[in-house]
């Protein structure tokens, strides 16, 4: 399977979309100067204890407090107090925490009132952006990820990722990391890690370490709220998550960005350096690759995926509903019941890649073509869950209710993606009404004449609908014949098929749309 990832840059945001065998499976938007991602790492202040929900409310500089449950605190919460503490003091200098003496880690079934008072400094990090009208969701367990790795200031542990299916690999990498670790340091193995050597692990734990050490200093001086450690932007944070030798392209139409791309692959792949290409054509970028085209079909209430059969998409505050309709769609000789399987198992496909592609998070109710035998049932659930193993965010399905009903948790750490598709009528404006039909040539004609004499434009092309362009052109006392009577000038006339009845667009000598 080939992957390519095609990059839109503007000067107010980046769109990120990922193409697996040309097929739009994920995309990602960035605003510019957005803050408050996942991986951000702050320096708050607590501003209300809840006891009832054992957690508190801390201010990082949102417009929300952001909450902070009391299990989210981390087992070395005393340890990174102290840290803080440490830190503060001007008798200290701290440039590394392997001196520091460990506290005991807090109780599981503790209280958050025994760990925080209102008007503490904290050290806490982003674990689920803005959503809706919620702030951000915390943790103090902090980790800097990196590609192969992920560092764990204070803890011990070395864990390795369970994607990872050989047990002699994870014996390697595991025994291998132990012998490199740096002391009060954790580390979780990715599964980018596998088959990797100890020379380029050590180089990584050692660029993690000093980015969390080289923020001691801002640490220290930080007594408001504020941003301590940003994540990398989203392209290359999205880059270090995804990518895999299989990428055959990094196209980018921003010289700026594909310098940065280029600057990271040579760090961690430089032989694939070459796959990073700039985009210089005139068309859009999305629009010449066919992303727009994607973005279009994929969105929106009703999806469509094979031969008539669609889905249903609806969302609410408390969770996704998806229907699962068969449309026209029939083959003969077969029943009802295996009509019914093959529509779901081809939904399974459909439906696993709008989950991608729209970040979908929380609960997600699925609601099949009803089938009578528990086989089939299985075979569905089997189908979803493999489908389902490409998916990188966290995710639990239970097998079909004997009502053909199928339930899926999926981690959701930022708002989903929403596209609107639908778009105004150009013939209306939106209003449902038009102008009457025997004004609108006379609405055409105001129109030219203006551009002819006002604006003095010399050469002039006026794009409508065929029919329209028919009216305007046909016939020794066409309107167009009139003009050249009247203004002494050409007007180029093209139909446009893809134009409503009432929709025209006048273009000047160079193809450019003149705007009125």
């Amino acid at each position: 399977m080939s992957s390519d990832l095609v990059i839109d840059v503007s000067p107010s945001e980046i769109v990120i979309a990922l193409l697996e065998n040309k097929r739009l499976v994920e995309l990602s938007r960035e605003k510019s100067g957005a803050k408050f991602a996942v991986g951000d790492i702050y320096m708050g202040k607590v501003k209300k204890i809840m006891p009832s929900l054992n957690a508190a409310f801390v201010d990082v500089g949102y417009e929300k407090d952001a909450f902070l449950h009391y299990l989210d605190l981390g087992p070395q919460f005393s340890t990174l107090s102290k840290f803080l503490r440490l830190l503060s003091s001007k008798k200290n200098k701290i440039t590394s925490i392997s001196r520091i003496q460990s506290e005991p880690d807090i109780n599981k079934e503790g209280a958050i009132a025994e760990q925080l008072k209102v008007g503490q400094r904290i050290l806490v990090q982003i674990a689920k952006e803005p959503i809706s009208t919620k702030g951000p969701r915390l943790t103090s367990e902090i980790s800097i990820a990196g590609r192969n790795l992920v560092l764990m200031p204070f803890s011990d542990k070395v864990s390795v990722s369970q994607k990872i299916k050989s047990n002699e690999e994870k014996l390697r990498l595991k025994n291998l990391v132990q012998s490199i670790r740096p002391r009060k340091y954790g580390i979780i193995v990715r599964t980018a890690a596998e088959d990797h050597m100890v020379a380029e692990l050590d180089q990584e734990i050692q660029r993690l370490t000093e980015k969390w050490e080289s923020s001691f200093p801002k640490i220290s001086r930080l007594n408001n709220p504020g941003l301590v450690i940003g994540e990398m932007d989203r392209t290359t944070t999205l880059l270090r998550d995804i990518y895999h030798t299989n990428f055959s392209n990094i196209i980018v139409n921003d010289s700026t960005v594909a310098g940065e791309i280029t600057t990271y692959l040579e760090s961690i792949e430089p032989e694939k350096k070459k796959i990073v290409k700039l985009y210089r054509g005139r068309q859009p970028i999305f629009e010449h690759y066919g992303i727009d085209k994607q973005i279009k079909s994929s969105f929106g209430k009703t999806v469509s995926f094979k031969n008539g059969a669609y889905l249903i998409i609806e969302h609410t505050e408390a969770f996704h509903v998806i229907d699962v309709n068969s449309g026209n769609r029939a083959k003969s000789g077969m029943d009802q019941e295996a009509s019914a399987l093959d529509v779901n198992m081809a939904a399974c496909e459909e439906i696993a890649r709008q989950l991608r592609l729209r970040d979908m998070g929380g609960i997600i109710v699925i609601d099949f073509i009803d089938m009578n035998q528990a086989a089939n049932r299985h075979k569905v659930y089997e189908h979803m869950k493999e489908l389902m193993e490409a998916d990188r965010t966290k995710h639990n399905i239970l097998p079909l209710s004997k009502f053909c009903l199928m339930q899926i948790t999926r981690q959701r750490v930022r708002q989903e993606e929403n596209i609107e598709t639908a778009e105004v009528c150009p013939a209306c404006n939106g209003t449902g009404k038009v102008v009457p039909t025997l004004l609108f040539a006379d609405e055409i004609s105001n129109k030219v004449l203006y551009m002819l004499k006002d604006l003095n434009k010399t050469k002039l092309t006026l794009k409508v609908h065929p029919y329209i362009a028919a009216y305007l052109t046909k016939g020794l006392r066409s309107p167009r014949i009139n003009w050249l009577r009247k203004y002494k000038r050409w007007v180029k006339v093209k139909g446009n098929p893809n134009f409503s009845l009432f929709e025209y667009q006048f273009l000047d000598g160079n193809q450019e749309e003149i705007m009125l």
